[in-house]
């Protein structure tokens, strides 16, 4: 239900095509945020306590990428488990593969990795 046309609360069921994530406001924080700020179509907003990463369509944060702007190596790689410990929420699909994960405003754009089929049935 919708509030009153007059109340500055409203709802808009219309998808509005963003991904993304908050992380916490330290070093590792600081050092993804610089990382991710050169994608394309994303954008990293800075508060006190939390960075926010939202993109349009979909992002990749990149183990290997990710773990080198930090300084991991070889020995000791950066990997999910480190990126859900400065993540605290996301919004889209999130999906985690063994070197990266990505975030996916629409479903259906990661139908081939959840096994979702796509095609009708009667």
């Amino acid at each position: 239900m919708s509030a009153d046309s007059n109340s500055s609360f409203r709802s808009d069921p219309t998808a509005s095509g963003m991904c993304g994530c908050t992380i916490m406001n330290n070093q590792d924080g600081h050092a993804i945020a610089r990382l991710m700020r050169g994608k394309p179509n994303v954008t990293v907003t800075e508060y006190p306590s939390m960075i926010r990463i939202d993109a349009k369509g979909t992002v990749v944060f990149d183990f290997d990428e990710i773990g080198q702007a930090l300084g991991y190596g070889a020995d000791e790689p950066f990997t999910q488990a480190n990126l859900e410990e400065v993540m605290s929420t996301h919004y889209g699909r999130m999906i985690n593969l063994d070197d990266k994960t990505v975030f996916f405003a629409n479903p259906e754009d990661a139908a081939e990795y959840i096994g979702f089929d796509l095609v009708p049935t009667s």
